[in-house]
């Protein structure tokens, strides 16, 4: 279909040296200006972020040091971007919390002005997650053919949450299982064991904020630490131990830490 355009939209999504806006910086950046009149012009380049880029990440997009080593910097291409998306409002996937900050990020850093504010920014995860519902009446729905009565009373969603349950298993046991990076979790199976490995393996305390990494070792999932060995922290900086035990965290969320503390500490 061809979209009622009053100004270009630039459709974009970056790739990156990790998920800290603040720190990380961009190592491929792919634009797709669309026209009112329907013309389409692309824009892309492989840059060098000039910081090291993590193992972890050159596994999600396959980016390695070798790949940019004579790549222009960002800051190097940071005017001929900014004078493709001048005047275009911005599209992508996931852009409001994540490629948005970084890009502008990137453009102070380089010095060169860039205006979001007067831009138009779309995004299509945003729309997604507002058609497809993920609630239990919708997912009672989509699997079950019937509306939820009585939703939010604690025994009509019990009953609809198993019925769900039910017929997940029926429609897919048989199916691989990927992660977001479409890498092989397994496949559902009438097995007990199996559902909860695929759906709660990687959880360390209930609150999530501490989960298991492809290694088998705690590692925090929140804040200035986030993906860092549980315990690497802890030897670095032995105060953040005291702070988590005396901040605003759950009793299970201390119970696991101190767990994982004294289990190291007897070795």
């Amino acid at each position: 279909m061809k979209l009622n355009l009053r100004n270009p939209l630039c459709f974009f999504d970056l790739e990156t040296t990790g998920i800290n806006i603040a720190q990380d910086r961009i190592l491929e950046i792919a634009v797709i200006k669309m026209m009112p009149n329907g013309e389409i012009h692309r824009k892309s380049n492989v840059l060098n972020p000039t910081i090291p880029i993590p193992p972890e990440s050159s596994a999600i997009h396959g980016i390695r040091e070798e790949d940019v080593a004579g790549k222009p910097t960002f800051k190097e291409v940071a005017k001929e971007y900014a004078k493709f998306l001048e005047g275009a409002d911005l599209a992508g996937f996931n852009v409001l919390k994540f490629d948005v900050p970084v890009l502008v990020e990137e453009f102070l850093r380089a010095g060169v002005e860039f205006d979001y504010s007067r831009k138009k920014i779309i995004d299509a995860q945003k729309i997604f997650h507002l058609m497809e519902k993920r609630t239990l009446s919708a997912a009672y729905k989509f699997y079950v053919g019937k509306e939820l009565i009585d939703s939010h009373t604690a025994e009509a969603d019990t009953e609809a949450t198993m019925e769900v349950f039910l017929a997940q298993v029926e429609r897919y046991e048989g199916k691989p299982v990927t992660d977001g990076l479409n890498r092989p979790l397994g496949e559902i199976r009438n097995d007990m064991e199996v559902l909860a490995k695929l759906t709660s393996a990687d959880m360390v305390d209930l609150a999530g904020r501490m989960i298991m990494n492809d290694k088998g070792q705690e590692v925090f999932n929140f804040g200035k630490h986030k993906n860092k060995a549980v315990m690497t922290v802890f030897k670095e900086e032995p105060a953040y131990y005291d702070w988590m035990m005396n901040g605003d965290f759950s009793l299970d969320t201390k119970r696991k830490l101190t767990e994982i503390k004294l289990r190291n500490f007897r070795k």
